[in-house]
């Protein structure tokens, strides 16, 4: 970014000094013409035709430079290129005119030379410059008196016209740098746009991704208990059995609570409540709840869990996800297995940590889970699986129709958390 400042204040500097140097020139030749005219060496037609043309030679200029300006600052929405060719022609006639009157104004040229060179394609810049070298070479030759021509004369105008080639030349070089800086920006700028635009959907998309399967995992399944438990207690009601109707009211507002209390967790973006009294207590409370649901809906699940030693010290994110396991696979027993025995088993290792959920259900075809098949809602196994890839662990599942079902979690521990070897049991 410096380097490019450097390069426009430069490309500035040079176009003042050009605009300067046009200015003076002309200057110069209109006090020549008013000095000449005191002594008495007046051109053709006095002074005021030469002051009136170089007065529109300088209005002439000016306009264009303004309009120039006023397009490269971004205040005017007009092309300025469109009118170069017109400008630069009505300038090249009014310099030929005021060259005609006085040899003084045939070194305004110079800077029009510039002019030219950046203006011009080089195919048609380099031959005009040559031929207005030629007419000011042959200006002075014509108003030179009878042997007052030498041969500085026109050597003078052809190293001034080689000058104005080099540094036209460096200009244009100049400026194509300076053009590719102010691209190269302007592309970095709408790429990291562009960049951080995508890093806000890819941040959307995961959080929705997250808060699906949180909701799937929670809310989604404790909801479907509600309406479940509501309908069985609808039942028992319609029998008059008021205990049965009573266990399932409770099992209503027993399951409510912890949803509310998960929906609470949401808006705090806390750990799961459920998890408070630690990851093995939380299993086994799970277990009891879907034994009792199971229960108060007219089934005969058993649910166990089963802690094989003792297990080691999780972070967070890893109880999170083994406790959203346990939940999405038991809600998948006793939603679609129809099993009589469900058991949870979390186990510690040197290097990592498992949970298997096993029933004796119906079981089903793998390459078909209950998640994937027509109607399902597509947050069951893929979610977990999602889920347990995020801590660089791995699923695995077991199954065949009517033979049960096992899955699988296991997650990587870190050197911190695992146990000693020589606690560890080869499984």
């Amino acid at each position: 970014m410096q380097e490019d400042r450097s390069t426009t204040a430069l490309l500035r500097a040079l176009r003042v000094t050009l605009h300067v140097g046009f200015a003076g020139l002309l200057l110069l030749g209109v006090l020549r013409v008013l000095l000449e005219s005191r002594a008495g060496q007046a051109p053709p037609g006095g002074p005021l035709p030469v002051l009136g043309l170089a007065a529109v030679l300088a209005l002439t200029y000016l306009a264009g430079t303004v309009v120039e300006s006023r397009a490269a600052t971004g205040r005017s929405a007009r092309d300025p290129r469109r009118l170069a060719l017109p400008w630069l022609a009505a300038i090249t006639l009014l310099w030929g005119a005021l060259t005609l009157f006085s040899p003084d104004f045939s070194w305004v040229v110079f800077p029009l030379f510039f002019v030219y060179l950046v203006l011009l394609p080089r195919a048609a810049a380099l031959p005009v410059v040559a031929g207005l070298t030629a007419v000011v070479a042959l200006a002075q030759y014509l108003h030179a008196g009878p042997g007052a021509f030498a041969p500085a004369m026109a050597v003078g105008p052809v190293v001034g016209a080689v000058s104005a080639v080099v540094a036209g030349r460096v200009y244009r070089a100049l400026y194509r740098e300076a053009e590719r800086h102010r691209r190269t920006v302007r592309a970095l700028e709408s790429a990291r746009w562009e960049l951080a635009r995508r890093e806000r959907e890819a941040g959307r998309a995961g959080e929705r991704e997250r808060l699906a399967r949180e909701i799937h995992d929670t809310l989604a399944q404790g909801l479907a208990s509600i309406v479940l438990m509501s309908r069985a207690a609808r039942d028992s009601l319609a029998a008059r059995d008021e205990e049965l109707t009573g266990r399932r009211l409770g099992v209503i507002e027993a399951t409510a609570a912890q949803n509310l209390a998960e929906a609470r967790r949401f808006v705090r973006d806390l750990g799961s409540p459920a998890l408070d009294p630690g990851l093995p207590a939380a299993l086994a409370e799970l277990c009891a709840a879907t034994a009792e649901r199971a229960r108060a809906a007219g089934g005969e699940l058993e649910c166990r869990f089963r802690a094989e030693g003792e297990p080691p010290v999780l972070g967070p994110e890893q109880s999170a996800v083994l406790l959203r396991a346990a939940q999405s696979c038991l809600a998948n027993v006793a939603e679609h297995a129809g099993a009589r025995t469900a058991v949870v088993t979390l186990a510690g290792w040197p290097d990592a940590v498992s949970l298997d959920v096993h029933d004796d259900g119906r079981g089903f075809d793998p390459a078909r889970p209950p998640g994937r098949r027509a109607g399902g809602h597509g947050f069951g196994l893929a979610g977990l699986d999602a889920r347990v890839r995020e801590l660089g662990g791995g699923l695995t599942v077991e199954s065949a129709p009517g033979g049960g079902t096992v899955v699988g979690v296991r997650l990587p521990l870190a050197p911190a958390a695992g146990r000693p070897a020589e606690r560890g049991r080869a499984r």
